[in-house]
């Protein structure tokens, strides 16, 4: 008679022999999807005719990121990752497109952080050395003068790039070649606007120091108002745009220079405006400038003659929304992740939050038009990739009255699961910190930093009805999905501080609709009436928020099914 023990140890045996099965099994797919997209890149290289055709490229890259997909983390995943940043690579030699080489450089940073005990870590480390070198942005040639008299140069005059810019010393290495080993570049300048709001976004390769300064008005030499931005240790990428024309109705312009040698000067030459923040992000670095106009709507202040309160006494922020008049006409739904971003990987083979979040997207924008008679705006309608704070930006100016970011939650213990919302604040525990360094696409401890900054970048009223629709939509998402689903876990409604509601001037919440790193919730997600029944609870929230704050908003308004 066999004892309990021994047939207990025979079924873990058994099991590890089926794990390690399936991991055998997994790796030799692997192997033969990597032997595929070897084939392809073969033909490629032989063949010049294919190569004049980017279709031909991006082929071959999506068959070696596919052995990344199948198995992120087996062990074909870093050489997938590898000859696909490698075609990126060889693709730009030959497009010259910005995008590309970003590309390349992203998938190469992407194995040095996933992958560190790989032998791929230090070939991408030098091919990410090799673009950089070639980089039109940081090669800075020195130009060689003829000097008859063999005259040394001047100790107190540094040699002259070919870009008319002056390269220090400790800037020029043995060879005359710039050495950009602790210099940031700076690789391109952004805006959106509308009347009342202009976001402006400074992109560098490089995490660097920086400093800024309000210029007043000077008539004497025809200068008007201008705020500047210094960074420091950077070189001005060459091909970014000199001089950027705004023309908005508050500022004119924003130019970029080589202020000195180690420094690069951005001025934003203003008309007219109310107030400015300033304030940076990491993984990539860039410098967030928000400036807003005189016509702006900013938060009622406390104790003011209208509240009739004193001693600058809180007020409740119900009376709050009503005494500002709110009302929900325009409401921006942006679907997370996107193009090269997959966000997080579902449970499923196949399955990825960038694919899930844009289909429950358009369903909620679709039912929100119907129900609510709101004006729908998505930041993203297919698999595109945007910045964090270019989401944000699309909100502001679009004047939304709402701002509703839908994501996927996931984790690497796969037995979580359930449903949370989130709103911009300081985090109160480790998961939610977790959460938005995920959703950030950063670490724990660049989010422990961003909190320094939040107080001067938020104000009370909009937390507040941020809070409140929070409330709401958790409130009817998990009370509705309980009547048709077992298993529904209410995580609450937490806070944390996520770059894409950064600077936000509207009540904006971020949805971690499931968990699509759970068995049973990732098959949920991926189910069509699963997410129509998501979506009719998030509607239902928001009704209930509106209604808070209006009741006689869906009073004679025609609306049906609400």
């Amino acid at each position: 008679m066999i004892k309990k023990p021994l047939i207990f140890l025979y079924f873990i045996v058994g099991c590890m022999v089926l794990i390690m099965q399936h991991d055998i099994a997994s790796a030799d797919m692997a192997r033969d999807k990597y032997a595929r997209a070897e084939a392809c890149y073969n033909k490629l290289c032989k063949s010049p005719a294919k190569q004049k055709y980017r279709h031909n490229w991006l082929n071959c890259i999506e068959k070696f990121q596919d052995v990344y997909r199948h198995n992120p983390s087996g062990p074909w995943a870093a050489a997938g990752l590898y000859m696909s940043g490698n075609l990126f690579k060889d693709l730009y030699k030959k497009s010259y497109k910005k995008s590309d080489k970003k590309e390349a450089i992203d998938l190469f940073e992407r194995i040095i952080k996933r992958f560190p005990k790989s032998k791929y870590k230090y070939k991408a480390g030098e091919k990410i050395r090799s673009l950089l070198k070639s980089n039109d942005l940081n090669a800075l040639s020195i130009k060689k003068k003829k000097n008859p008299k063999n005259k040394k140069p001047s100790k107190h005059r540094p040699a002259k790039a070919a870009s008319g810019l002056y390269l220090s010393k400790k800037i020029v290495n043995k060879n005359g070649q710039p050495s950009t080993g602790k210099f940031s570049t700076v690789t391109d300048l952004r805006f959106w606007s509308n009347l009342n709001y202009t976001r402006i976004v400074i992109d560098a390769d490089k995490e660097t120091s920086y400093t800024h300064r309000l210029l007043k008005k000077d008539r004497s030499i025809k200068k008007p108002q201008r705020l500047y931005i210094d960074l420091k240790d950077s070189v001005l990428g060459k091909a970014v745009e000199k001089s950027i024309p705004i023309n908005d109705n508050l500022l004119s312009n924003a130019r970029a220079g080589q202020y000195a040698s180690d420094s690069v000067r951005v001025v934003v030459d203003i008309k007219s405006f109310k107030s400015y923040k300033i304030f940076s992000l990491r993984n990539p670095f860039r410098i967030v400038i928000d400036v807003w106009g005189k016509g702006t709507k900013t938060a009622y202040k406390a104790g003011s003659e209208k509240t009739g309160s004193k001693n600058n006494a809180k007020i409740d922020s119900s009376a709050l929304a009503k005494q500002l008049s709110l009302g929900v006409k325009r409401i921006v739904i942006d679907p997370g992740h996107g193009g090269r971003d997959y966000g997080a990987p579902g449970y499923l083979r196949g399955v990825h939050e960038k694919n899930v979040v844009l289909s429950i997207g358009k369903k909620l924008a679709k039912k929100i038009r119907e129900k609510l008679n709101c004006e729908v705006i998505m930041t993203r309608r297919s698999d595109k990739y945007l910045t964090l704070e270019e989401r944000t930006a699309i909100a502001n100016t679009k004047n939304a009255d709402l701002f509703i970011s839908i994501h996927t939650n996931a984790a690497r213990n796969r037995k979580a699961y359930g449903i949370e919302t989130f709103f911009l604040n300081l985090a109160t525990d480790n998961d939610a910190i977790l959460v938005a360094a995920r959703e950030n696409a950063t670490s724990t401890k660049n989010i422990s930093d961003l909190q320094t900054i939040l107080s001067d970048l938020m104000q009370n009223a909009r937390i507040n009805e941020s809070s409140r629709l929070a409330y709401y939509v958790q409130q009817s998402l998990c009370r509705d999905m309980k009547k048709k689903y077992s298993k529904i876990k209410n995580k609450g409604v937490k806070q944390a501080p996520f770059y894409v509601l950064l600077g936000a001037q509207m009540p904006s919440i971020l949805i971690e609709t499931s968990f699509i790193s759970n068995s049973r919730e990732c098959k949920r997600l991926v189910n069509s009436k699963y997410q129509d029944r998501l979506c009719d609870a998030i509607v239902e929230g928001i009704k209930k928020y509106i209604n808070e704050t209006n009741p006689t908003v869906f009073l004679n308004t025609g609306n049906k099914g609400v």
